[in-house]
């Protein structure tokens, strides 16, 4: 989701999109009619947007959102949270429809812009943290499409073949870190609409978007590993405790000294989440040392499932003013006792402290799934019970066990996604296996030779078929020993 930019940006965007057409097969008629379309709703929107409709105090008006913004919502939504990633995962695996679809997502997001420039009724503040994130973001975008036309042209002579390799490694990380600016992005949108995070606000709804952020993303992490990272954390030589209680240690390191605003009065809330980094620094450095075994191995240990659920418990128990409030922190207490404690069951007992099911690191038991998607919830209940938006919920007149079960429905679909983009690139990168009998593959050319045998045997005489019998006998002894495939199909057709 995007918002205007400012009078000095629409000059540097109009001469880095001249620059694209003119190094693209696009007649100049139409990058100006391209250019045109894009900028001419911005210069439309400035007279119908008038800021002194805000309250004073306020980042927005009381007007409703229009149905031009609901749209120019969708649509970005729809585009940086649909196509992009799915046009990020086929460009890894080189699918043919990467560039297609990276080029619909990119006609869609310039369409959402310019529906974002002709909404009426809510007005915003210029000056909002979206319409900040929109410049920038707008800018990679143009960047990716430049970088990915100029690699499409595969110019690999001269000068070309020094800076080829430097542009393919650029697009690439571009590319994998645009979902993440899309969700910074699709955040600010959220906070911008409703007009969050404002003057004394600001604090903690920075820390419920950033932690709830951050559980999410460590959730979209063990998904990934357990589903296509397993052999590469053998490859590591490290346990995923260890990666894992280093993050614990480091972030309590920052949550320690950032808590409490240093020189001011010490409160009840300042208390636990100072003594909540505490112990994520301290007992990070105890998993740390767990995970590494006395000659070196890697070693699994229960630590961060331990801090998980501690943390859990005491979110349960902090302290609200609105019972609304009180029931959903106690919900995402909850939820994250329960993404501690089904992540130790499943290193303990599950796995019996080793790194995976199986060797191949593709068995995966159905366990294991429930600490990964409680994650999920938990990020989702933490970002949704910020002080505003509770306010918001109460006023709307929904309890909490509607919005919690809500919550609970928004981190099912983000967690199907993730699964979903997954399992395209292990699909494509890792084929699955034909199904084996008896030690044979049992594929297209092992069904093809049962037919032929199966048809060769109405017309087969009795004396030809002990013959086939015997020839089978004793070809089948020889492949045994040599471990070679059935040549049964072989043997019907010389008999036949």
């Amino acid at each position: 989701m995007t918002t205007s930019l400012s009078g000095g940006s629409r000059g540097s965007s109009s001469v880095s999109l001249h620059r694209l057409a003119a190094r693209a097969p696009i007649s100049p008629s139409i990058a100006k009619t391209a250019l045109a379309a894009a900028f001419l709703p911005m210069v439309m929107s400035h007279g119908n947007h008038d800021e002194g409709s805000i309250p004073e105090g306020q980042a927005v008006s009381v007007d409703p959102i229009d149905t031009t913004l609901w749209v120019h919502i969708f649509v970005q939504t729809f585009a940086f949270g649909i196509i992009f990633p799915l046009g990020m995962v086929l460009g890894m695996i080189k699918n043919r429809w990467h560039v297609p679809l990276q080029v619909f997502g990119t006609a869609l997001a310039l369409l959402g812009y310019a529906l974002g420039h002709l909404h009426g009724g809510r007005v915003f503040n210029e000056k909002n943290v979206h319409a900040k994130a929109a410049t920038p973001l707008f800018f990679l975008m143009v960047a990716q499409v430049v970088l990915g036309v100029y690699l499409k042209l595969h110019l690999e002579r001269g000068i070309h073949a020094r800076i080829r390799p430097f542009i393919r490694i650029l697009h690439s990380v571009n590319g994998k870190a645009f979902p993440l600016y899309s969700w910074v992005q699709m955040l600010f949108g959220g906070i911008t609409a409703l007009g969050f995070c404002q003057g004394d606000h600001l604090g903690q709804c920075a820390a419920h978007f950033i932690m709830g952020s951050a559980f999410i993303a460590y959730g979209v992490l063990l998904t990934i590993l357990l589903l296509v990272g397993q052999l590469w954390l053998r490859r590591t030589g490290r346990s995923q405790e260890f990666f894992d209680s280093a993050v614990i240690a480091a972030w309590g390191c920052v949550n320690t000294f950032t808590e409490h605003r240093w020189g001011t009065e010490w409160v009840r809330n300042d208390w636990q989440h100072t003594t909540m980094g505490i112990i994520w620094w301290a007992a990070g450095l105890v998993g740390i040392w767990l995970s590494i075994g006395r000659d070196g191995s890697p070693q699994r240990n229960f630590i961060p499932g331990f801090i998980i659920l501690l943390t859990g418990w005491a979110m349960s128990s902090h302290p609200q003013e609105m019972m609304i409030s009180a029931m959903t922190h106690k919900m995402f207490g909850y939820t994250l006792m329960g993404v501690g404690f089904t992540r130790i069951i499943e290193i303990c007992f599950v796995l019996n402290d080793q790194p995976g099911v199986s060797d191949d690191g593709r068995q995966i038991k159905a366990f294991q799934y429930v600490p990964v998607f409680l994650l999920y919830a938990a990020g989702f209940l933490f970002m949704g019970a910020n002080e505003e938006q509770m306010g918001l919920v109460l006023w709307s007149g929904m309890d909490a066990v509607a919005y919690i079960l809500i919550l609970y429905s928004v981190a099912s679909m983000v967690f199907l996604w993730t699964m979903v983009l997954i399992n395209v690139y292990d699909r494509a990168m890792s084929p699955p296996t034909k199904p084996i009998a008896n030690g044979h593959a049992r594929g297209e050319e092992a069904q093809l030779q049962d037919a032929n045998e199966f048809e060769l045997d109405g017309l087969m005489s009795d004396d030809e078929d002990e013959g086939r019998k015997l020839l089978k006998k004793v070809e089948g002894a020889d492949d045994d020993s040599i471990g070679s495939p059935s040549t049964v199909g072989r043997n019907s057709q010389r008999m036949a």
